[in-house]
């Protein structure tokens, strides 16, 4: 079995409450309020800044000059992807919020630059696999049982595309290679960073669909 087998065994239930949850599920059926959308859209671009820094840090931990390219191509696809919302949907759909991370964006992109700046090269991967993988298989779910036509079919056609596609296999297996040479102290660290950011990401969604605020 392959380590990153391990860690969708590991985290299916997270990855099953995302997949059910409110706001994907609208999504899949186009019934999703256009207001919760905005919320996510802005949230994720606030998000995909951080996810590029994070990603960057990870580059420069890497062992050799094909990982460190690829973590800096990751970086940059980030920051094109970003630039693309404030583009297209702030324009589509008149976003233009100024109110700064939910609790649950920052909660996210907090732990990603934490863990980038201060734990292992593995674990720094690992942390980063979800955006990737869960996304993917979010993205590859929703585009064989949408409702057509669908209001978003621009965010469902990205994520379950082919580039998208071959950004996550490139991750998964730079993270299988890691993992193979890993000690089993670090592999265990890397199981705890991938659930913890698998939890992050269903954190997210749910922030999204409830249009979250702080509190005080």
């Amino acid at each position: 079995m392959k380590f990153t087998d391990l860690l969708w065994a590991e985290a299916l239930p997270i990855f099953e409450e995302i997949q059910q949850h409110p706001f994907n599920k609208e999504l899949k059926e186009g019934t999703l309020p256009l207001e919760k959308f905005k919320f996510y859209i802005y949230q994720d671009s606030l998000y995909l800044a951080d996810f590029a820094r994070a990603l960057a840090v990870a580059g420069t931990k890497a062992g050799n000059s094909h990982e460190l390219l690829d973590f800096l191509q990751f970086a940059q696809n980030a920051i094109l992807v970003e630039r693309a919302l404030h583009l297209g949907y702030f324009k589509e759909y008149v976003i233009d919020y100024q109110s700064g991370k939910a609790p649950g964006c920052f909660a996210y992109t907090n732990y990603l630059m934490a863990t980038s700046a201060f734990e292992s090269y593995e674990v720094t991967v690992a942390a980063l696999l979800p955006c990737f993988w869960i996304y993917k298989q979010i993205g590859d779910y929703i585009y064989a049982n949408q409702a057509t036509p669908n209001p978003y079919q621009n965010w469902i056609n990205a994520y379950a595309g082919k580039d998208f596609a071959h950004s996550v296999q490139k991750a998964l297996d730079i993270c299988d290679q890691l993992a193979e040479r890993a000690s089993e102290a670090t592999r265990r660290k890397m199981i705890e960073a991938y659930l913890t950011a698998s939890k992050l990401e269903y954190v997210f969604w749910d922030s999204a669909y409830r249009l979250e605020t702080w509190g005080v």
